[in-house]
């Protein structure tokens, strides 16, 4: 009864008024009977036979033409026919304008994309900041199976007050992670990176920050349960995980000794960094990025800031020793320009080997260079004492990772980053050409 119930109040739902459907509903079942009937007709079923006369007889009276009993069978088909075709592509039209309004994409577009990136290579990405966001971007129109894991270690701005306010894991990097993997990352971007310039309390808060910690709360404190609220709300293409859900510290050793605790501290120290870690130093990772290291075809490290968000990830216990057993290929994608405070001075070959220092060595396969020199045109990098990477390739070479040299420099403005697609572009087909990689 319960069953009988359900498809009653279905079909309800379905002929209610201002329900379009149900007109384009009417017309393909009444193409059905008539091409039944028609298909009757030819085969001389005999129930079929008197109202064949009667047609006929009818169209004579009008055309005053002799007419043959198999072409008003034919037209009577081929009429059920085409309003069967014309009535089912207007219903799936009606249907696919309400769950997809904005789309521009014809629907067998959309499906033949969805079911080709649903099987699409199983990446891993790994870093944190504005580099993460900006491959995402890129990576999502290749592939729906995409993980990010992500650096939450960070301790300034609006994440670190609400990392304090409500001792909650900061949501600054999951929060760009989220909208760049996004179906409508354009408008999404403008609001939850909108910042409040005023109000008390409000003032250097994000939206994005304040709809996570809300999540958060809604959640229970359980910040991994919040931040897959935010990505089935946000419908965003892969998943997004913190390395760990224990409340990290990210510290700093200085080649003059002196330790250094905090994020946001540390590139302003402005002195050479001999190692990084956590404290504590055990902390778990999420066993869902285990799961997802282990299960990939391609793991990517950075772009991003080498010491404060690749690292951190590295640290959580196991994630270097699960990467560097992977079966998959792994990239490091190095970065376009020096950072100051952290990666001064640095050429291409000295942040691989900071990587392997503070990791596992030869935890990457390959590295990739941007060949293409940006042009600071405000001046601002050169005032900050940062420069371009320069690509050392034979260095690299020596430290046994292969070189990947391509121009992948975005649009130069007020920030140097990586171009998303291009980026992309050149990491999924470098991937391509190694199927079947075993790691070492």
């Amino acid at each position: 009864m319960i069953y009988l119930k359900n498809i009653f109040d279905s079909i309800k739902k379905w002929l209610s008024p201002g329900m379009e459907v149900k007109r384009w509903i009417f017309l393909s079942s009444s193409g059905i009977i008539i091409f039944v009937f028609g298909f009757f007709l030819l085969i001389d079923a005999r129930t079929a036979v008197t109202a064949e006369l009667a047609i006929r007889d009818f169209l004579m009276s009008i055309f005053k033409v002799k007419i043959s009993s198999f072409w008003i069978d034919i037209a009577i088909c081929t009429a059920g026919i085409y309003l069967m075709l014309m009535s089912n592509k207007r219903l799936f039209q009606s249907i696919y304008s309400v769950i997809v309004p904005y789309e521009s994409k014809k629907l067998v577009e959309v499906i033949y994309e969805k079911r080709k990136l649903d099987m699409g290579t199983k990446v891993v990405a790994i870093g944190g900041g504005t580099g993460l966001s900006t491959l995402l971007k890129g990576l999502k129109a290749y592939t729906n199976n995409i993980t990010a894991v992500v650096t939450v270690s960070d301790d300034g701005g609006s994440s670190g007050r609400l990392r304090t306010d409500f001792g909650m894991l900061p949501p600054g990097d999951i929060r760009n992670c989220l909208v760049a993997l996004s179906n409508d990352e354009s408008t999404l971007s403008s609001l939850f990176q909108y910042r409040f310039e005023s109000g008390s309390g409000l003032e250097g808060h994000s939206f994005g920050n304040l709809f996570l910690a809300a999540l958060n709360n809604i959640a229970g404190d359980d910040f991994q349960k919040a931040v897959k609220m935010s990505g089935d709300i946000l419908s965003i293409k892969g998943k997004v995980y913190p390395s760990t859900l224990e409340n990290t510290v990210l510290c700093a050793e200085m080649n003059s000794g002196r330790i250094i605790e905090g994020e946001s501290s540390i590139p302003k120290e402005n002195g050479d960094i001999k190692r990084v870690y956590l404290k504590p130093e055990k902390c778990k990772p999420l066993p869902e990025v285990i799961h997802a290291i282990k299960e990939a075809d391609l793991i990517i490290l950075g772009p991003g800031s080498l010491y404060t968000s690749i690292l951190p990830n590295l640290k959580v216990n196991g994630i270097s020793e699960e990467i560097k057993n992977a079966k998959a290929f792994r990239i490091y994608v190095c970065n376009i320009m020096t950072q100051s405070g952290e990666t001064s001075k640095f050429k291409a070959s000295d942040h691989l080997k900071a990587l392997y220092e503070n990791s596992i060595n030869g935890i990457a396969d390959a590295v990739i260079i941007n060949t293409e020199i940006p042009a600071d045109n405000d001046g601002k990098y050169k005032e900050e004492g940062s420069v371009f990477v320069i690509p050392d390739t034979e260095e690299i070479k020596k430290l046994g990772a292969e070189v990947i040299e391509a121009p992948v420099l975005g649009e130069t403005g007020k920030k140097i980053r990586h171009n998303p697609s291009l980026l992309a572009e050149v990491i999924m087909k470098a991937a391509a050409t190694r199927k079947g990689h075993t790691a070492s």
